[in-house]
């Protein structure tokens, strides 16, 4: 079931053709990256899963690249330079180096114009660019320029895979992809039509913010078309919040790959973390990569889950995909029609979320009651706008 499903990654996820060249990486552990036993042994799998990918690809494409760097320790992290130069050909990046644009892109100083003068650049070298990416980092690269570049400019297809564990290959990548991309698109058309969402949870869960003028977008899994990017596993429905309108509170349970001791409390005001409170070590962590910069504490990101077969809620990227899950980011949120640039970005998990939607002439209607989709989006992946349960 294992190699089918890698095999899978090519034949049905990328639909990599003979004549392309496909980039396969990874990260590992910098020397002085704490890492606990059980995740050490994960991104030992990681590699192992990485390298077997790279191996089975010969099979189906002409040219498979495969590299592996020093991680880079943040969610959103723009990769190194040697990535950057297998990934686009050495001609783009000694332009970009001759222009002075290399530096500031990686260490997300760019100013406008300097990413304008970059687009220009890529886009004249594109031929140079890899045709697709299986991204097999233990720190996701999916909100970085870096993957935009590749993906707006180049029409590279990215499979985004973070995190990744061997168990997703028999559980969440397990799926029925076509009843996968029919629910989450009709998810997503219903979410679109909002204007505002508001959320709230068993757990005390409770904030709201503005979507007016940001696309929702659909995470299927099926990423054949020139451009698509996408999680492995995939199944969300995703938007960039309005910046300065969040408001509210969020109450973490869990960290990113582990259940917390004890609730961890994030009070947002204007679409920030004002507050963190909680004794929880993890409470530390965040308050110090908000003090690092006031752009971590962005509300970055509304996802929601759209996968039957995702079941493990110790995983960000696997937990994230639950069906009748939300999940919420701090941080970055610039490669997906946010305005906010910074190397972070992280995902909190929420379960049996309620979450109603708020139309432009005031009406509402609930997406979500404690996890259960309406029977119209659950059931037959349509979403055609009838809803389950009353309005609010």
């Amino acid at each position: 079931m294992i190699t089918r499903a890698i095999r899978n990654i090519f034949r049905v996820n990328l639909n990599a053709r003979k004549s392309e060249n496909v980039l396969v990486f990874t990260d590992r552990p910098f020397e002085k990256e704490v890492v606990g036993e059980r995740d050490r042994c994960r991104r030992e799998r990681l590699r192992d899963i990485a390298i077997l990918t790279a191996e089975i690809g010969k099979g189906f494409c002409k040219n498979i690249l495969y590299h592996e760097y020093i991680a880079t320790g943040n969610h959103g992290v723009e990769p190194p330079q040697e990535l950057w130069t297998i990934a686009f050909g050495e001609k783009t990046i000694k332009a970009l180096k001759t222009e002075k644009l290399l530096n500031p892109l990686i260490s997300k100083k760019a100013k406008d114009s300097d990413i304008k003068r970059a687009e220009e650049i890529i886009l004249r070298y594109k031929k140079y660019a890899v045709n697709a990416v299986i991204a097999l980092s233990n720190y996701s690269t999916s909100h970085t320029r870096f993957r935009d570049f590749l993906t707006r400019i180049c029409k590279a297809r990215y499979a985004s895979m973070p995190l990744f564990d061997t168990s997703m290959l028999e559980g969440a990548m397990n799926v029925n992809w076509r009843a996968l991309a029919k629910r989450t698109r009709g998810i997503a058309r219903v979410v679109n039509k909002a204007e505002t969402i508001e959320i709230m949870t068993t757990n005390g869960t409770d904030i709201s913010f503005s979507k007016k003028g940001r696309k929702v977008e659909s995470d299927t899994g099926i990423l054949i078309s020139p451009g698509s990017f996408g999680n492995l596993p995939a199944g969300e429905v995703y938007l960039a919040p309005l910046e300065g309108t969040a408001n509210g509170k969020l109450i973490l349970e869990w960290a990113p790959t582990r259940s917390l001791k004890s609730p961890v409390t994030l009070i947002i005001k204007n679409g920030f973390v004002e507050a963190i409170s909680g004794d929880e070590v993890y409470a530390g962590y965040l308050r110090a990569k908000i003090s690092e910069q006031k752009e971590n504490a962005n509300i970055a990101e509304l996802g929601i889950g759209t996968n039957d077969m995702a079941k493990r809620p110790d995983n960000i990227l696997e937990s994230e995909k639950i069906l009748g899950t939300i999940h919420i980011a701090l941080g970055d949120n610039s490669s997906f029609g946010g305005k906010v640039s910074t190397p972070f970005h992280q995902d909190f998990v929420f379960f049996r979320p309620t979450v109603t939607l708020i139309y432009k002439d005031g009406t509402r209607g609930v997406l979500m009651k404690e996890g259960k989709f309406a029977e119209a989006i659950s059931c037959s992946g349509q979403a055609g706008g009838e809803f389950l349960y009353d309005t609010l």
